[in-house]
């Protein structure tokens, strides 16, 4: 019955952002993600398996703040349990002049992670809350389009008794921070066809200092360190009819061996190189 809940929430979410963007009140995106692997802050959730990841993303009204919803499912059975639905309210804005060298971009987050397939309100829970704080400095090292994002995070159980939480087997906790440094540069190439003479290849790269959190259901991480630095490029193609189609490819380098692989178990080690490519379809309004 969750499910369907969230389903329909999100399909109200849709209509309404289709709607009010008739009158250029409410603009956003609505997709989908498909991925090779599934990587979530240093840990794979699925193994080595396949996953899709439907999304809505509405901008409300150009006030700054925003919803988006996205769910994440494997493309293979055995790992119902570690599907997951994301809801998040944000707000974004600057802090002094466009122009300026130390002019910040920042977005404040709240996310509310769900598990649909084990209960919010068992020791079984492994629903999870975090508020971050993204923060970005567009002219700060002179070069256009290489930008410098920090990323603060602070993550902890929805349910004190569960095994994310004081519940939890391994003795580990979901409840933590976790500090996450990024560099983006966006890099113009010749286009591939003479409607689109330019196309910009956008490099992402990030290093991750995890302070003791494991957002695995039933995880034993307890170790604060730097765990994993992620390198990825990507590139959007416009199909037309506001249809834009963005392929990725990323590799991360995990370097923190925490040897304890708790719920996910079988086949998921932390201590290991990951290759993967994801490919997403979306519509903007």
């Amino acid at each position: 019955m969750r499910k369907k809940c969230f389903l329909v929430g999100v399909v109200l979410l849709a209509a309404i952002g289709f709607a009010q963007a008739q009158d250029g009140d409410l603009h956003g995106a609505a997709g989908i993600t498909y991925g090779t692997r599934y990587v979530w802050r240093g840990f794979e959730p699925f193994g080595s398996q396949t996953a899709i990841h439907p999304f809505v993303d509405l901008d409300l009204m150009g006030t700054g703040f925003g919803i988006n919803v996205t769910a994440h499912r494997a493309n293979s059975s055995g790992y119902e349990q570690n599907e997951r639905w994301d809801y998040s309210l944000y707000y974004r804005n600057t802090l002094g002049e466009a122009g300026d060298e130390f002019a910040t971009a920042y977005q404040l987050s709240y996310v509310y992670y769900n598990y649909p397939d084990l209960s919010s309100h068992t020791r079984q829970s492994a629903d999870l809350q975090e508020i971050n704080a993204l923060m970005s400095w567009p002219n700060l090292l002179g070069v256009k389009g290489l930008v410098p994002r920090y990323c603060l995070v602070k993550l902890w159980a929805s349910n004190s008794g569960s095994w994310v939480a004081s519940g939890n087997p391994n003795g580990g906790s979901a409840s933590g921070f976790a500090h996450i440094f990024m560099l983006d540069y966006a890099l113009p190439v010749a286009g591939l066809t003479a409607e689109t003479p330019e196309q910009t290849l956008n490099f992402h790269t990030e290093l991750v200092y995890n302070d003791g959190v494991d957002p695995r259901p039933g995880g034993g991480y307890k170790d604060s360190d730097w765990t994993n630095f992620v390198m990825g490029v990507s590139t959007d193609f416009d199909l037309g009819n506001n249809l834009i189609f963005t392929p990725g490819l990323n590799y991360q380098i995990t370097m923190e061996d925490n040897g304890d692989l708790g719920y996910y178990g079988k086949g998921v080690s932390p201590n290991h190189d990951i290759i993967w490519a994801t490919f997403t379809v979306k519509y903007t309004f």
